[in-house]
């Protein structure tokens, strides 16, 4: 069966010429605006001297924001970093030509480059969102997975951001003869850790030779194969395998990362900061600062701050309890402190006394992480970084993920670390603050139930979706 191209590398590549392109018309279109056909010749010059650095920094924001990645998207999505990339480019242009001493940059021709280049960059993205959606072709995956598991897997497929990796086919036994079947009319293969490692091989073998793609789950097996060390011994070449912690080089850097950011978040937050403080106490009676114990680096418990978004006793009879969704518990100003993570904020001052990190694994309390450690034989690998105001798990995954859930990507964090990661992570934090699904609390109700696959499942362990 004859696929057409995918969106291949030189129109990623055309994309991004565009966009440099419109971003910097968009500032001459600024000038232009601002001082009509008579420009200073000095207030150009300081265009010139930075259009370089300028242009720099506005990829390496849009990269990092993850801006040419269009599969599970939406236009919203398009548009919203959009928004917060040019803010933050045009926050970066403002501190080059402080830091270049170029002075006469006009500050109302930032201003108007910012309009034009979130209007014009706006339209020419979702234009090129829509030629992405109308000429590559869907994925269409087989998945190959126990009955238990299929409930969640096709839960994730039939997000709404979804718009290219279609499940066309459910295998639930005979997985071999099966795959082997569908294998002309299939892109991708999704192996489940159900399978038996002996049919696993086969499948990826038959695969491999039909050029097909392979999706692996998160195991903690698969994950430990992360980025392994290759050493040579004689003629034989070998793979070390990496544990679950940063190198001491790593760690210092990050640490100064993190010393340096929390300081610029200090003197931005400060406003909302007292605003939210303000709030708290006026509402409901109580501290406006909430300490709790939690888990960090090695384990070690600390005192973690937050501004109190529940009722001062809201678990004095029902003792630890984690937050759901719709919790009674949380105050009216709680729940838009929440949704906004205002609630954080006082979490810079762990940061600065060095209990936490920027980005990392979200610390528990004591008491949860005792009874997971208990459940989940990993779950202490977590602990080999700080805790962080944010993460891996709560970028990519749900808020109201379980905690096995949330495991796997602090694992995958770690595994693959690097202060760029660190950067991204921070930047996407940003827009999960305007994701409502982001700030919910677990919820019982939200769990998949083999009920709702009923329909699709078939007596010969084969089912064809259209």
């Amino acid at each position: 069966m004859k696929r057409r191209a995918t969106w291949s590398g030189m129109k990623r590549f055309a994309t991004i010429i565009g966009d440099v392109i419109i971003f910097n018309c968009s500032v001459l279109l600024a000038f232009y605006i601002k001082f009509g056909k008579g420009i200073p010749a000095i207030n150009f010059y300081a265009y010139e001297k930075s259009a370089l650095y300028i242009t720099l920094l506005f990829l390496i924001v849009n990269f990092l924001l993850g801006v040419y990645v269009y599969y599970n998207r939406r236009v919203s999505d398009i548009i919203f970093t959009t928004i917060l990339g040019q803010l933050l480019t045009i926050a970066g242009l403002i501190m080059i030509s402080f830091i270049g001493r170029l002075f006469a940059f006009p500050r109302s021709v930032l201003a108007l480059s910012f309009v034009v280049s979130v209007l014009f960059l706006g339209v020419w993205r979702v234009f090129i969102f829509y030629m992405y959606l109308r000429f590559t072709p869907n994925q269409r995956v087989a998945v190959l997975a126990s009955d238990e598991e299929l409930p969640a897997i096709v839960q994730n497929f039939n997000s709404n951001k979804n718009n290219k990796h279609k499940i066309a086919y459910v295998i639930t036994n005979h997985f071999i003869e099966n795959a082997r079947d569908i294998m002309a009319d299939v892109d991708i293969f999704y192996l489940t850790k159900s399978l038996s490692d002996s049919n696993r091989r086969s499948i990826i073998d038959m695969v491999l030779k039909n050029e097909k793609q392979i999706m692996l789950t998160s195991t903690f097996d698969n994950i430990l194969m992360l980025r392994p060390n290759l050493m040579n011994f004689e003629d034989e070449s070998v793979m070390g395998i990496r544990g679950f912690r940063i190198s001491p080089e790593a760690a210092f850097f990050k640490r100064l990362f993190d010393i340096i950011v929390a300081l610029l978040m200090l003197i931005l937050a400060s406003p909302f900061m007292l605003v939210s403080a303000l709030l708290v106490k006026l509402t409901s009676p109580g501290p406006v600062i909430y300490k709790q114990t939690r888990i960090t680096l090695n384990q070690k418990e600390f005192k973690i701050f937050k501004f109190r978004t529940m009722r001062a006793d809201a678990e004095t009879k029902s003792g630890p309890m984690l937050a759901k969704a719709h919790d009674a518990r949380i105050t009216t100003v709680g729940r838009y402190l929440r949704k906004l993570r205002l609630d954080e904020l006082p979490q810079i001052f762990n940061v600065l006394k060095g209990d936490m990190s920027i980005v990392g694994p979200r610390p528990e309390r004591p008491f949860f992480v005792q009874q997971f450690n208990d459940e989940e034989p990993h779950y202490y690998l977590r602990h080999n970084v700080r805790a962080g105001i944010t993460g891996y798990a709560q970028v990519y995954g749900k808020y109201a993920s379980d905690y096995h859930s949330k495991l796997k990507f602090d694992l995958l964090y770690i595994k693959c670390y690097s202060l760029t990661l660190d950067i991204k992570i921070l930047l996407q934090t940003i827009k999960i603050l305007f994701d409502k699904m982001s700030s919910q609390g677990v919820d019982e109700e939200e769990e998949p139930t083999a009920k709702k696959l009923h329909e699709i499942v078939l007596d010969n362990d084969i089912t064809h979706l259209v």
